[in-house]
């Protein structure tokens, strides 16, 4: 294995850590940058598999708070129905997800041009829905109505289409539906739990086939270093938020996209 394989693998892994929960979209950062770099990863599903790091940063920071949930369900129906909630918010893109995973990994994730784009339209509709949301009405993640949960499961389906950002597409249709910045982007965090699970363990099923001994070390790296990385941004991302807004990531994302688009017109 070559060190410059490793660093890439380190440095893609830093990327996700600091962008997945992040309304920039993780997976139109690493795809552009291992385009970049001339990072190629079999099947794609390096791009895929260190998510999960991302996942574990999550599970390690709220680990209390889903436990106590957890304990309190069996009496507490509150927590049953935030439990619920989740539940319901996963089921569309996952259900969409299986169903387009060839299409998205072999045409979507193939095409720079889409992804700068997406990249870029994203940016500007989260800033319009950062600055033009309604007055809030729901104010706890964890106290979400099912109907409201469904809903903005019905939005994260827009981030199969990779440029969109999972948690920009959860964030603003939250915002949309009158829930506060800081809640909108804590929700997105737990229901990332459920839906990058279930996207690593179904895209490692559909891979397990052609998956060589090099290519898990290389994951290996990559989940790690998305680990160390996520841990920093969730730690810090809610204060963030609710002193900012999301307006920094729309711009960020409209630079990006942007300089996306004139690098592969200037080399191509």
């Amino acid at each position: 294995m070559e060190n410059e394989t490793i660093a890439s693998a380190l440095l893609l892994g830093v990327v996700e850590g600091l962008t997945e929960f992040i309304p920039v979209s993780s997976t139109g950062h690493v795809l552009l940058l291992g385009e970049l770099i001339g990072f190629k990863s079999t099947g794609k599903t390096f791009e895929v598999l260190i998510q999960l790091g991302a996942i574990c940063a999550i599970l390690t920071v709220y680990t209390a708070r889903l436990t106590r949930i957890a304990f309190a369900m069996p009496h507490d129906p509150a927590a049953r129905r935030f439990a619920a909630g989740i539940i319901l918010a996963f089921l569309p893109a996952a259900a969409a997800g299986v169903l387009l995973h060839d299409f998205i990994k072999t045409v979507l994730f193939e095409t720079p041009v889409l992804i700068c784009s997406t990249l870029i339209i994203g940016g500007v509709l989260l800033l319009l829905v950062d600055r033009r949301a309604p007055t809030p009405r729901y104010h706890d993640a964890t106290k979400y109505p099912l109907w409201l949960a469904l809903a903005i499961g019905c939005f994260q389906m827009l981030a199969l289409i990779p440029g969109m950002s999972r948690s920009g597409s959860t964030i603003a249709g939250a915002l949309l539906l009158r829930a506060d910045k800081r809640s909108a982007a804590e929700f997105s965090f737990f229901l990332a739990i459920p839906t990058m699970t279930g996207a690593f363990a179904y895209d490692l099923y559909a891979n397990r086939n052609v998956l060589s001994v090099d290519d898990v070390t290389i994951i290996a790296i990559g989940f790690v270093a998305a680990f160390v990385s996520a841990l920093f941004v969730v730690r810090r991302l809610l204060d963030f938020v609710s002193r900012h807004g999301f307006a920094p990531f729309a711009w960020w994302r409209i630079v990006v996209g942007t300089l996306g688009l004139a690098l592969i017109h200037y080399g191509s």
